[in-house]
């Protein structure tokens, strides 16, 4: 089958890659190209496959997405309800397992969630991102009383801003991009802002977003991690202890909720794709999604 490979920081498209089998195998329809891609061709994690994690597709009949993490289900983590922190867990397009960059990838049925009819595939690829931006509310509360800041304006902080939004809370976004502000219809956006946020969400992805972040917090207040960085963060860990931060990290989220946002037209992702390219132009797919000020880039693989 045909996919995109990476190895060595080298992205190329192969003719030749082997028909996964032994698991259920998708017929991918569509993938989306996320900043974790982009951070593994710049070597963010020793991975060489088929990247891709973002994905609609086929199986038996059906229109699916699915769950990244394949987990074995007898570790520690896996018993005790953390199968996204399996030991022995593969991730697809990143860990040890290929991804959505080809014709066909492989999930355990148990990954797999039907995507609802009304729902299309461009939008259905938006389900993983949208999951992990709902991530940030199974792990803490938020109420209408709280005041939170939303760092970056990218794909990711645009899905974690609309899903926030819907909360009540006292939502302000910080970001770089005019055109991408604009987007954010409703939501009140600022160019700095300092010391007085109970809660700040950093997916900007950058060292300079991260201070921003660890600076808007009053004292206690939470900072929730929803970048992968290629390379070290270094910040001051004094300032942490002596304000009492709490620093979550926030990865993976549930499908369910965000099939059924899409679903019910609650948040809007359309306006989020910038270009789609076929497969055999994957390559430069990659390169138009590292532009400045891009969105998100589709791949059409069936």
């Amino acid at each position: 089958m045909q996919g995109l490979w990476l190895e060595d920081r080298r992205l190329r498209v192969r003719d030749d890659l082997p028909m996964p089998s032994g698991e259920a195998v998708v017929r991918v329809l569509m993938a989306g190209i996320c900043n974790t891609d982009i951070e593994l061709t710049r070597g963010y994690y020793p991975f060489a496959g088929v990247p891709g994690h973002e994905f609609v597709g086929e199986w038996n009949g059906r229109r699916v997405v699915g769950e990244i993490n394949a987990s074995c289900g007898n570790c520690e983590a896996c018993r005790n309800a953390r199968r996204t922190h399996c030991e022995h867990r593969t991730v697809l397009g990143i860990k040890a397992r290929n991804g959505a960059f080809a014709e066909y990838l492989m999930l355990p049925e148990e990954n797999l969630h039907e995507v609802p009819a009304g729902v299309s595939n461009e939008e259905a690829v938006f389900v993983e991102p949208l999951a992990a931006a709902l991530e940030i509310q199974q792990q803490i509360s938020i109420t209408p009383d709280d005041r939170v800041v939303v760092i970056g304006d990218g794909k990711l902080g645009q899905l974690i801003a609309r899903t926030l939004a819907l909360t009540g809370c006292q939502l302000f976004v910080v970001g770089k991009h005019e055109r991408k502000l604009r987007m954010l219809d409703g939501i009140r956006t600022a160019t700095a802002v300092s010391g007085v946020f109970d809660i700040a969400v950093e997916c900007s992805g950058s060292a300079e977003g991260f201070a921003t972040a660890r600076a808007a917090l009053r004292p206690r207040g939470t900072l929730v991690m929803k970048s992968t960085y290629a390379g070290d963060l270094t910040f001051n860990a004094s300032s942490v202890v002596v304000d009492e931060i709490t620093m979550i990290g926030s990865r993976c989220g549930p499908f369910a909720p965000a099939l059924q946002l899409l679903a019910d037209r609650r948040v809007q992702v359309r306006d989020l794709i910038d270009e789609v390219f076929e497969l055999r132009n994957g390559v430069a797919a990659f390169a138009a999604a590292q532009r400045s000020g891009a969105l998100k880039m589709l791949v059409r693989t069936g």
